[in-house]
C-alpha cells in the first residue's frame, strides 16, 4: 500500500491541470533517451536549458509594438518565435502516432519515472541547487513567447496579412 506522503503527492500531481500546448513533433528515441540520462544533471542545476534570445526579449515586453509595421516584419518575427517555440495551434495537425512511436513514448515515460525516483528528496535538491528557479525562468520566457506570437498574429489578422503573419483559418466543419 502507498504511504501517506507518496499518496498525497500522487493525488496533487493528478489534480494539477496540464498547460495547453499545441501538438509537437515527437522526440526521437535517441534524443528522449539522452534527456532521461541527463535528468539528474538538470535536477542538480549542472545542465540548464538555454533560453532563446527571442524568448528573453518577449519576457521583457510581450506586447511591444516593434516589428509590427507591415506583414513582412510580422511574418519574420513570428517565424523567429516559431523556431524557438515549435508549431502554433493553427499549424496543420500531425499524423497519428504509429505503434512504434507509442511504444517509444511509453518506454520513455517509464525510463523518466525510474530516473526521477533515483534522486532522494528530488524536490528539495531542485530547490537548493537552483534548478527549480531556472525552470521557472525558462517557463516564464516560453509563456511570454507564446503570448507575443499570439499578439503578433492578432495584429497581422487586423492588418489583413496572410499566414504566417496571421493565423491560418481553419476550414469550417
Amino acid at each position: 500500500m502507498l504511504d501517506r506522503p507518496l499518496a498525497a503527492m500522487l493525488a496533487l500531481a493528478l489534480a494539477v491541470p496540464a498547460v495547453a500546448q499545441p501538438p509537437q513533433k515527437p522526440k526521437s528515441f535517441d534524443r528522449q533517451a539522452g534527456d532521461i540520462a541527463t535528468q539528474p544533471l538538470s535536477d542538480t542545476n549542472l545542465k540548464k536549458r538555454e533560453i532563446a534570445p527571442v524568448l528573453e526579449q518577449a519576457a521583457i515586453d510581450p506586447y511591444a509594438s516593434g516589428g509590427t509595421r507591415n506583414c513582412k516584419t510580422l511574418g519574420a518575427a513570428i517565424a523567429e518565435l516559431d523556431a524557438a517555440l515549435g508549431d502554433d495551434f493553427d499549424a496543420p495537425p500531425l499524423p497519428p502516432a504509429t505503434r512504434g512511436q507509442k511504444r517509444e513514448e511509453g518506454a520513455g515515460a517509464v525510463g523518466k519515472a525510474v530516473v526521477n525516483g533515483l534522486i532522494p528528496f528530488r524536490g528539495l535538491v531542485r530547490y537548493v541547487s537552483g534548478a527549480e528557479k531556472a525552470d521557472r525562468a525558462y517557463n516564464l520566457a516560453v509563456d511570454a513567447g507564446l503570448t507575443r506570437r499570439g499578439f503578433l498574429k492578432g495584429i497581422g489578422r487586423q492588418k489583413g496579412c496572410k499566414p504566417p503573419a496571421a493565423p491560418q483559418r481553419k476550414p469550417a466543419e
